[in-house]
């Protein structure tokens, strides 16, 4: 009976410190995150679809594939002379030309309107045939960003490149919380440098050194904790500039921190992006030989 209770005992103790999901689940679960990644990428509406960005001047910004626009679209995509976004004390207005047809939400265009900026959460979209336009606002400078479905960055995308999957670069690290959040200094690639709220870091041992990670929320209503870093693969293995990973927010001081979901900016795929870069608080000291590789065989 002592016996039989003793292994009763282990058994429960055995199935509490399990891990939730076995080595092939896990895998599998990645190997689907992944697929679901490159989905998105590749999307008519995906990074791999941008196919230029323009700063606005005062004034109007001609836009067409005429090589005299300021604004010139890809060749044959759209008629010569289009129309113009017209850039007065911050507000952008579209004027097309006569007898040119787009849509903005759904709606044809049939005179001047006023384009709600990205900044805004509901950027408005005008819709040319295959193209896309609409207002980036990056600090206090103003573009045109236009995507393409037939971009040849999309057409001759080759796939991406992963480390092998390792369950040990599934961490579950301490949480420390700065209880209120605190800004923290976010470089871009723009040269400019914003301010995010960071609600703490995370802590955790890799190679025998101990490592923070500083976590921050894209916006008050998140339900994620946003990490940018680099690390002694980027560059080499990994994209030069540095790498994403997301996570759930921490429960019980404890987070998760999956490396093999790592994955690379949009700056990675295309030079029409404006990507965060990493604070000097998230250089790590390590090698994350996990997640995404860079694109092709050069990280640069």
């Amino acid at each position: 009976m002592r016996n039989g209770t003793i292994v009763t005992i282990l058994g429960l103790v055995a199935s509490l410190t399990a891990p939730a999901w076995s080595d092939e689940t896990y895998r599998a679960e990645v190997e689907e995150w992944r697929e679901a990644r490159e989905a998105r990428l590749a999307a008519d509406g995906g990074w791999l679809t941008l196919a230029g960005l323009f700063w606005l001047k005062e004034g109007p910004n001609r836009f067409g594939t005429d090589a005299s626009a300021d604004i010139v679209l890809p060749e044959g995509s759209a008629p010569a002379h289009a129309g113009a976004f017209v850039f007065e004390e911050g507000k952008t207005a579209l004027r097309l030309e006569s007898g040119v047809r787009g849509t903005v939400g759904g709606t044809t265009v049939t005179g001047p309107r006023v384009m709600q900026p990205d900044a805004s959460g509901r950027p408005d979209v005008l819709k040319l045939g295959a193209l896309s336009l609409y207002v980036i606002q990056r600090g206090d400078r103003y573009g045109i960003r236009v995507k393409d479905k037939n971009s040849p960055i999309r057409r001759e995308f080759a796939g991406l490149r992963w480390f092998d999957i390792d369950e040990g670069y599934r961490i579950e690290a301490r949480w420390i919380s700065h209880g209120t959040p605190r800004p923290l200094k976010v470089p871009n690639i723009l040269g400019q440098v914003s301010t995010m709220p960071s609600p703490g870091y995370a802590e955790f041992e890799l190679d025998g050194q101990v490592v923070r990670l500083t976590g921050v929320l894209e916006d008050p209503q998140s339900v994620e904790l946003f990490f940018i870093m680099r690390d002694k693969t980027s560059g080499k293995e990994t994209y030069g500039a540095g790498r994403f990973l997301y996570s759930d927010l921490p429960k019980q001081g404890r987070v998760i921190l999956d490396f093999n979901k790592a994955y690379n900016p949009p700056c990675a795929f295309t030079p029409y992006a404006t990507c965060p870069l990493p604070p000097k608080e998230n250089w790590l000291p390590v090698a994350v030989e996990a997640g995404e590789k860079s694109y092709s065989d050069s990280p640069h």
